[in-house]
């Protein structure tokens, strides 16, 4: 993935790198596939650091190499917090789901119901496009990340302070006419979320932060899952950031306070892979939503490589199907995998991650997903 995709979905590449399926009587144990993954992401790809966790069968197993703290030569730490990117998109569409749950929204509402003139620039018109539209990147509104220099200017990390606002994201977005009717096709757009976190402060007259922490987080007790809106700096206990480079030359720079406004509703939320899965966990096994509304998380559109649903995706993986999604921040990449019930999961987060297009970049998302579907099939 190029720096166009920053908390885009990278798993769109996860057909092409998928583990082997279930391990036999005499193979190893889920904790021991998760730990070779990280170790060969630390090892062969040269990331700073890789942490993992694999739930299933034995229950609980860590994994982790490399440094947490690049400088400083701190090992990096399983239990430790970090930049989830586009995993956030899961969180605000289980608010919107739970909004329409309580009659208080229709995703079949128009955008322009909520948010009247808002999209209505170029060709994008939010009269003819619905919410649902946005969750499950049918809307045609192109993505602000668009390789402009807002866009390099972050990648830069030149001013982790500068304040972007929901407004200034969409407007760098409406610049561009949009990439098919509404409805007509997938194309992920960070844009679909910055747009689904105004309806939520719409409808509530809340931050959508807000209503994440309300109806999320402090229900399933996510003790170290925080949603910042202005604080660029991390909570302690973290893994340090990077930007890693070592063609045409070496370079580890820390990019920990990074700009988080530049992404808001669409990829700013920190969380630790315990609090992760425990969401994904209550999410897929139904304690979150009504059933209808499940089945709307559930329904999916066609993309490359597999299909989407609203703010996750789903996948046919050797040992059977899995729900999956990724996140992408300057200095962080993660992907998790959670069997449909919810009980069999596991994720990889790595502390490094440079929006740039490369081979060695390439190698690491590839051997990320391959290490989340091993060890999420060795737990059968």
């Amino acid at each position: 993935m190029g720096s166009r995709g920053v908390f885009a979905g990278v798993a769109v590449l996860l057909t092409t790198v998928l583990g082997a399926g279930a391990a036999g009587a005499d193979s190893p144990s889920p904790g021991e596939v998760l730990q070779a993954g990280v170790g060969k992401l630390q090892a062969t790809d040269s990331v700073v650091g890789a942490i993992g966790l694999v739930r299933g069968g034995a229950g609980p197993q860590y994994a982790a190499a490399g440094y947490g703290d690049y400088f400083g030569k701190v090992p990096a730490d399983p239990h430790a917090k970090f930049r989830i990117g586009s995993n956030t998109k899961a969180f605000v569409s289980t608010v919107l789901l739970q909004l329409e749950a309580e009659h208080k929204l229709s995703l079949d509402d128009t955008v322009d119901r909520w948010l009247p003139g808002v999209v209505n620039k170029n060709g994008n018109d939010g009269t003819k496009i619905s919410v649902r539209e946005l969750l499950d990147h049918t809307s045609g509104i192109p993505d602000f990340i668009n390789g402009g220099q807002p866009e390099l200017d972050y990648v830069a990390n030149l001013d982790p302070n500068r304040p972007w606002t929901a407004q200034q994201l969409v407007d760098l977005a409406l610049q561009g006419k949009p990439t098919s009717a509404p409805g007509a096709s997938w194309h992920y757009s960070n844009t679909n979320y910055v747009l689904a976190g105004l309806v939520i402060k719409a409808v509530t007259g809340n931050e959508p932060s807000a209503e994440v922490r309300s109806r999320i987080i402090e229900p399933l007790g996510l003790h170290d899952t925080t949603f910042p809106t202005t604080d660029p700096a991390m909570p302690a206990n973290h893994l340090n950031g990077y930007f890693h480079l070592e063609r045409p030359l070496f370079l580890v720079r820390d990019v920990t306070v990074s700009d988080i406004q530049f992404g808001g509703t669409a990829g700013a939320m920190i969380s630790t892979v315990d609090d992760l899965l425990d969401f994904e966990r209550a999410l897929f096994s139904g304690k979150l939503l009504p059933p209808a509304q499940q089945q709307e998380l559930e329904t999916t559109v066609p993309r490359p490589g597999g299909a989407d649903g609203l703010g996750v995706t789903r996948y046919q993986s050797p040992c059977g199907p899995l729900w999956t999604h990724d996140g992408a921040d300057l200095g962080y990449l993660s992907m998790w995998a959670t069997s449909p019930d919810g009980q069999r999961q596991a994720v990889v987060a790595v502390n490094e991650y440079n929006l740039l297009s490369s081979d060695r970049g390439n190698a690491i998302v590839g051997d990320l997903k391959t290490g989340v579907v091993d060890a999420f099939c060795a737990t059968r």
